[in-house]
């Protein structure tokens, strides 16, 4: 009688597995179908969800760096003129016009640039630093020292641009003793 329970019980429990088998798939499909989270339409469609507002990436801009980067600066001011032909309040665009001018020896045309950056962002630290740069390649430390004051007050645990502006000042008087 044990005997005959035990061989009941493997085939009803065999005949189970096999059923299993054949349903397994499926249900295990369904299943992860209505585990998956699903976001509303709305929070795909606005494209952020940060407490920061998201920037356009403007591939002129991309591109400008990337000519800067090689050195290249009359290719890096034809996209840097594009990008501000289209929005003349970019202060980054106006920034990088200004560092290009000045490293292809345009100063003239360089401080207009850095003066547009900064009336546009006052806290801009490139901006800060770049015409820094370019009153000392003027010779015009006073000014550059006044832009020096005005990182050390932006950046209160010192900065990239801050620490780049001092050595440059600094390279400049060890040059230029009174």
């Amino acid at each position: 009688m044990l005997y005959f329970c035990w061989n009941h019980y493997r085939q009803q429990n065999s005949n189970r597995r096999i059923a299993m088998r054949a349903f397994a798939p499926p249900l295990f499909v369904l299943l992860a179908l209505l585990l998956t989270p699903v976001a509303p339409p709305s929070a795909t469609a606005a494209g952020g969800g940060g407490s920061f507002p998201v920037q356009r990436v403007d591939s002129d801009l991309d591109r400008a760096n990337q000519a800067i980067a090689a050195k290249n600066y009359d290719r890096a001011i034809a996209y840097l003129n594009a990008v501000v032909a289209r929005d003349d309040r970019n202060a980054e665009a106006h920034n990088l016009l200004g560092y290009a001018e000045r490293m292809r020896g345009n100063l003239a045309a360089a401080f207009p640039h850095y003066e547009r950056a900064l009336a546009l962002d006052p806290k801009h630290r490139g901006a800060h630093e770049y015409i820094g740069e370019a009153y000392l390649q003027g010779g015009n430390l006073a000014k550059a020292e006044e832009h020096l004051a005005r990182l050390d007050k932006l950046c209160r645990f010192s900065c990239a641009e801050y620490r780049d502006l001092k050595r440059a000042v600094a390279d400049y008087r060890a040059q230029h003793p009174q």
